[in-house]
């Protein structure tokens, strides 16, 4: 833990990461809980829309997670580009990529199976964490020795690549082309070449191969922030919102083209989702940055902000404290005079506001964990 010291930060970005976060610490189970003892039609329909898809397909919950990974791309032309301006050379800012990338790792592997908690034959080393780091390394690096041009290059190749790979690389016993969990290209691999064992035994969401066309998900966040850190007197911040909308309905389109031939599917990170949830990601980004950073509506920010800028935190620390003991202590009373249904969905908004509680203690101490 140390002391923030942001520049240039972007309070629509914190908002957003803050926003994503709150949905996985805890937003979904009010809308599972409402749906289960309302049977409300918009209820039902938002608690579907908070799970993930078995295989195929794409839900609300499965912008959760690309977007994250989103939000680190977008953050990198503002710390890496700001020294880079300065003079400041790739081979001195390269070994901090590669040090929080490995942290990243570490920690996604402690989160899985705790420390010497696990034999290792059962660990599980591929998590949401390593991915990010990961990506989110090999996308700064891609940054840091190209050019615009370039990376744009790089976007196209990862994709196009990962196609190519997905629909000809047989598999033995089942051919080419097959996109099933037994029979698709990414999980054979993984299931030759990672140690541990596998989230699903024969596949893992998270595996290493998928994590190769994330990296195009952490470059469409460096191509927003980009964009985002273009001087006002070349572009206006309400061209830039124009632009981020262009984009994100051009992603949608071509998501949606190529899901006839390659179908969506997070699982597999497929290059149609990248686009999906990539253009959802842009399109989330250029709403908050105009009502944010454009209009200066700032004062609802203030909840998500508290999550957003502990957003590793938040994701960890509810396999270490148990917040729902703590908000049935302090909340279960007055609950049990209320009848079952608002009882269910205020134990929910007890446990959120408990968390949070603890995030906002660690905010205003001004604690952040930073890697």
């Amino acid at each position: 833990m140390k002391e923030s010291t942001p520049s240039q930060r972007l309070l629509s970005l914190d908002t957003l990461r803050g926003f994503d976060m709150f949905w996985i610490s805890g937003g979904e189970d009010i809308f599972a809980v409402l749906a289960k003892v309302t049977g409300w039609s918009w209820a039902v329909f938002m608690a579907h829309q908070l799970t993930h898809p078995a295989w195929h397909g794409f839900a609300a919950y499965d912008l959760i997670f690309p977007t994250f990974l989103f939000m680190a791309g977008v953050s990198v032309p503002f710390s890496l580009g700001s020294r880079l301006e300065k003079g400041v050379p790739p081979s001195q800012l390269i070994r901090k990529v590669i040090q929080r990338g490995l942290i990243l790792v570490l920690l996604g592997i402690i989160y899985n199976n705790g420390i010497f908690h696990t034999e290792w034959s059962e660990m599980r080393y591929p998590s949401v964490l390593a991915r990010i780091g990961l990506a989110g390394m090999f996308a700064q690096i891609i940054y840091l020795y190209t050019g615009k041009r370039a990376r744009w290059i790089w976007f196209a190749g990862l994709l196009l690549g990962y196609y190519a790979f997905m629909m000809w690389y047989p598999v033995p016993g089942c051919g080419a082309g097959l996109l099933t969990m037994e029979c698709n290209p990414a999980s054979y691999i993984d299931r030759m070449i990672l140690p541990g064992r596998l989230h699903l035994k024969i596949h893992d969401p998270e595996g290493l191969i998928s994590t190769i066309p994330a990296i195009a998900t952490a470059l469409m966040g460096i191509f927003s922030g980009e964009l985002l850190r273009t001087s006002e007197e070349k572009i206006s911040q309400n061209n830039k919102v124009v632009y981020l909308l262009a984009a994100g309905i051009i992603s949608l389109l071509l998501c949606l083209v190529w899901d006839y031939f390659f179908p969506i599917n997070k699982n597999l990170w497929t290059s149609s989702f990248v686009l999906c949830a990539g253009g959802f990601s842009v399109l989330l980004l250029a709403f908050f940055y105009w009502i944010v950073d454009v209009l200066q509506y700032r004062r609802w920010t203030f909840f998500f902000v508290v999550i957003g800028m502990n957003s590793i935190v938040i994701y960890m620390i509810g396999s270490y404290i148990n917040f729902e003991y703590t908000a049935e202590a302090l909340f279960g009373g007055i609950l049990g005079f209320f009848p079952d249904p608002v009882r269910a969905v205020g134990g929910e908004i007890a446990f959120i506001m408990v968390q949070w509680a603890f995030m906002y203690l660690l905010y205003r101490n001004k604690l952040f964990l930073k890697v």
